[in-house]
């Protein structure tokens, strides 16, 4: 591969990568219901794209599914904790009526999808801005600087068969950079400096999520999850990172009392 094969995306990636950037930016500083919409939007659109990858021709139209996992998400943020929960997994057990393929990964990954949506949200509205910040930071740095390390360094690939351009100097860049990320904020606010540590095992699963989602895709024969997004595929390509981190956040969270040194 030539030096100029290497980067001919890239222009198209960053133009599009600062749109999604300034919208999704836009709607975390809003907050409140403007978030949970665009959240909403996004996990429709990602089980829609599921849908498509494993079953195209599933016996009810993919966009149903994916516009039922967007109100369902929708709805658990907006009621009570105890009546919101069982509507997240709702799509998933839905879903298995009508798709004849793939039922397990369906099942297993759109109640990813979901919980992951429910996560940012419940980031943003209990922590605000600010953590919410600091999650896509560590999330959009593990995955820029993975980019370039593994494209600039190259070296031994991380697991070939599912993610052919993936290398372990890419994933490693990732963990250091994620790391810095969480040495600022721990300096800039009162969280102590085992937000490092935990930034460092969020970008792992945010390294998790784009694996899982590669995976998918190696399976079903598709080199994007659609073509919505101008050099970047669909938004399961883009977000998938995020879905591992959030789905971290949320399961450790509790466990850690996030964000580390500011719990009671």
């Amino acid at each position: 591969m030539t030096v100029g094969a290497k980067w001919d995306d890239l222009t198209l990636r960053l133009v599009s990568g600062l749109a999604m950037v300034a919208v999704g930016m836009g709607c975390v500083a809003l907050g409140g219901i403007w978030f949970h919409l665009l959240v909403a939007l996004i996990v429709a659109v990602m089980v829609w794209e599921l849908v498509c990858l494993m079953e195209p021709a599933a016996r009810i139209r993919p966009v149903h599914l994916g516009g039922i996992a967007g109100i369902a998400v929708f709805a658990a943020a907006e009621l009570p904790p105890g009546l919101g929960l069982p509507l997240l997994l709702v799509p998933s057990i839905l879903g298995l009526g009508f798709i004849t393929r793939g039922r397990s990964v369906y099942l297993a990954f759109t109640a990813l999808i979901l919980l992951a949506g429910f996560g940012m949200m419940a980031l943003r509205d209990d922590f605000g801005f600010v953590w919410m910040l600091w999650l896509v930071l560590v999330v959009i740095v593990t995955d820029v600087l993975g980019y370039f390390a593994g494209r600039m360094l190259g070296g031994p690939k991380f697991w070939p068969r599912v993610s052919p351009k993936k290398t372990w100097s890419g994933t490693v860049a990732g963990w250091l950079g994620s790391g810095l990320v969480g040495a600022i904020f721990a300096a800039a606010t009162e969280a102590g400096i085992g937000l490092v540590g935990v930034s460092i095992a969020a970008a792992m699963a945010s390294q998790m999520g784009d694996i899982a989602e590669s995976a998918i895709k190696r399976r079903v024969g598709a080199k994007d999850s659609s073509r919505l997004l101008p050099g970047h595929g669909g938004l399961l390509d883009r977000f998938d990172g995020m879905l591992g981190a959030s789905v971290f956040i949320v399961v450790v969270g509790p466990l850690t009392a996030f964000p580390p040194g500011l719990g009671p």
